[in-house]
């Protein structure tokens, strides 16, 4: 609705003049007259300019893109009490397939004048994406920090586990343990941190097992995220011999333990497999999975002081802080039987036994 000067200046007792000065942001005007003509437009049920508008101070964005994988909300926890304990309240905006879209949760968090948005794992790890949605909230200006994915060209702080360098580190432990023919399972390519973990997986085969380019090739399967898309990927892996996988999630892995048990091999017994995340309720599955660990807490509590560094006007260096995480070692990783390397789904068969996932 456009406002009318004569109808907001009557409300608020003032002249039309006075109300043209306030709607520009011109100076002249006493405090105590620009707050009743503002008043005024709210009472009216006029929308105040965007000069106008003051930011909730006590309101950040918090965009995460689901909550099936535990991962998210792990993140999401920390990143609220952290929040918290500086006066900020979260909004939480969760992305489902289909659902409500990155950009219309954007959208929404700025009309209610949130003073910052922490992004997880958003568009801005898509390579495919276009990264000017960020650009125009920065020149806005609206402080953002964005967690997992990097964008260059981008002048805010991104937070990072570094990928490339745990899946080095879970290549290292399965060879360590006598495993020459390891797999990686991770998700689709156009994705930052999928590219540093292929990158370091590429790296650790060559240098720790003398992969040529073409087996590397092989050895690399690239799937949808979750259960399913593990469960798939690690089928054809173990087809072609594996008897090591290392995965991009930790629902990856139980797919990969799911896929192996289906095919009458044990694991660790005959197939030893890695996950990514150490994710809530990872040390009770069956078995226990061994898994690179997320600095979940270090990671959100980082992210969430560069915010808040923004927002109060000191400015975090617009840069990447990478987080390296830690091998957890549990039960689903043994020491590989010998002649292993290479018979893969050709050793011995064994009775599946039952896994906590779904069916």
């Amino acid at each position: 609705m456009r406002a009318r000067l004569s109808d907001i200046a009557q409300q608020a007792e003032v002249s039309e003049a006075t109300v043209s000065r306030v709607l520009n942001d011109r100076p002249g005007v006493a405090p105590e007259t620009r707050q009743a003509v503002l008043t005024a437009l709210d009472v009216l049920g006029y929308e105040r300019p965007a000069r106008l508008r003051k930011r909730s101070a006590g309101l950040v964005g918090l965009v995460v893109p689901e909550l099936d994988n535990p991962i998210f909300p792990a993140f999401a926890q920390v990143i609220e009490s952290t929040l918290a304990q500086s006066g900020f309240t979260p909004v939480l905006c969760t992305q489902t397939p289909g659902g409500v879209t990155e950009d219309e949760y954007v959208e929404m968090l700025l009309d209610r004048q949130v003073s910052g948005i922490v992004f997880v794992s958003g568009l801005h790890a898509d390579t495919a994406a276009n990264h000017d949605r960020y650009r125009a909230l920065i020149a806005r200006p609206l402080p953002i920090v964005m967690i997992n994915g990097y964008a260059p060209g981008i002048a805010a702080p991104f937070v990072s586990s570094d990928d490339g360098a745990a899946t080095e580190l879970a290549i290292a432990h399965l060879v360590a343990l006598g495993h020459r023919r390891i797999g990686l399972i991770t998700g689709p390519d156009r994705f930052v941190p999928v590219q540093r973990r292929v990158a370091g997986f590429r790296a650790a085969m060559k240098r720790l097992v003398g992969a040529t380019e073409a087996e590397v090739g092989e050895l690399a399967e690239l799937s949808l995220f979750g259960v399913e898309g593990g469960e798939a990927a690690a089928g054809r892996l173990i087809e072609r011999g594996v008897t090591g996988l290392v995965c991009g999630s930790d629902l990856m892995a139980l797919g990969a333990i799911r896929a192996a048990r289906q095919r009458g091999l044990a694991v660790p017994g005959d197939v030893s497999v890695v996950g990514y995340d150490d994710s809530p309720l990872m040390a009770f599955t069956d078995p226990p999975l061994t898994t690179m660990r997320q600095p979940v807490a270090a990671m959100a509590v980082a992210a969430v002081r560069a915010l808040v560094d923004e927002i109060n006007g000191h400015a975090a260096p617009n840069s990447e802080y990478v987080f390296r995480p830690e091998l957890v070692v549990r039960g689903s990783t043994a020491v590989a039987h010998p002649g292993d390397a290479g018979s893969g789904a050709k050793r011995h068969r064994t009775t599946p036994s039952t896994l906590a996932v779904p069916a």
